[in-house]
């Protein structure tokens, strides 16, 4: 699947976009904690994701192969 990160959530990350494998929200962001650290643990928790489109913040749905998950911080304005 393709991760894309945006805002505090690609500073913290240091990348735009990567690829993932991981059949859960849950087991992607433990994945993506494991790899860039705690200050993107910290941003995190104030995120919302995208999948395939639809937001969510329940890690634990499910996530088909070949799904787009958008990272979302809180975003200030209009």
């Amino acid at each position: 699947m393709t991760v894309r990160y945006f805002a505090g959530a690609r500073a913290a990350s240091g990348v735009d976009t990567e690829t993932r494998d991981a059949a859960s929200l849950d087991q992607l962001v433990g994945q993506i904690v494991a790899d860039h650290g705690e200050r993107l643990e910290r941003v995190l928790t104030a995120c919302s994701f995208l999948v395939d489109g639809t937001q969510t913040r329940d890690r634990a749905t499910a996530l088909a192969p070949g799904s787009v998950v958008d990272v979302l911080p809180p975003f200030a304005g209009g």
